[in-house]
């Protein structure tokens, strides 16, 4: 995992597909932003979807880590505690405008053009009026930590578009269906068929990320009818799948 390091502290990283970060922490808050791939961010608990039209923000002195979803090239933005005010005071996904995307990218080039301490500055303040007022976005996908849950969670996402039931599931893995609901109402906080559904969506928002069409990814992730998947991505997302295609990054 190569990681390229300017002096004002903003890093890039390539990485695989399932490659996870350790848990860790950092004195300064920082930007974390997909420019190719998918990832997610755990943090305070809790497990947040960024695609590359997200940018996530983790405060200063919270324990988190990373997982690519596909081939990923992550890049951070640290930012200075006077400008963090601006943003949330904890973990948060928020929407990516244009401007946002591109002066991340040009912090973050490996290659970068040869700017003074005080251009830098100007430029992190850009992402910082950019995203501070961005609504945050609800893109979570709850990870389980039972044994026998992330069982269930590996079958899922070997094969999401399984119609196995939660009963039939179980029987796979030994554990009773009641057992298994309850696990989910009290680790997870949602059912199984919500569970689900998240999951379906963030698999298929690493498959459009990679290219695929709408009625591919549809039939991949699970969902026989391409309107119920429309309406199912939308809801999580905010937008369809076919609009959230067209407008991501080119490259």
């Amino acid at each position: 995992m190569p990681i390229f390091r300017h002096a004002a502290g903003e890093q890039s990283h390539d990485l695989e597909h399932r490659e996870r970060t350790p848990v860790h922490r950092h004195g300064q808050g920082h930007l974390i932003y997909p420019a190719r791939g998918v990832l997610s961010a755990s943090a305070s608990g809790q497990t947040w979807i960024i695609p590359a039209n997200r940018t996530a923000w983790i405060p200063a002195h919270f324990d988190h880590s990373h997982r690519a979803h596909g081939r990923t090239d992550m890049r951070i933005v640290f930012v200075a505690a006077a400008l963090a005010v601006q943003l949330p005071d904890r973990p948060a996904v928020l929407s990516t405008t244009p401007l946002a995307r591109e002066v991340l990218l040009s912090l973050t080039d490996p290659h970068p053009v040869a700017r003074t301490a005080a251009a830098r500055d100007r430029l992190r303040h850009v992402v910082v009026d950019e995203l501070g007022p961005a609504p945050e976005e609800p893109l979570h996908l709850p990870e389980p930590q039972d044994p026998r849950l992330r069982e269930l969670a590996r079958i899922m996402e070997e094969d999401p578009a399984t119609t196995a039931t939660l009963g039939e599931l179980g029987r796979a893995i030994g554990v009773g269906e009641r057992t298994l609901s309850r696990l989910f109402r009290e680790e997870m906080g949602t059912g199984f068929t919500q569970w689900r559904t998240q999951l379906r969506v963030h698999r298929a928002l690493v498959m459009l990320t990679a290219g695929a069409g709408v009625l591919e990814t549809a039939h991949a992730c699970g969902w026989s009818n391409p309107s119920t998947f429309i309406n199912s991505f939308t809801a999580l997302v905010g937008q369809t799948p076919g609009r959230y295609r067209r407008n991501l990054p080119a490259g």
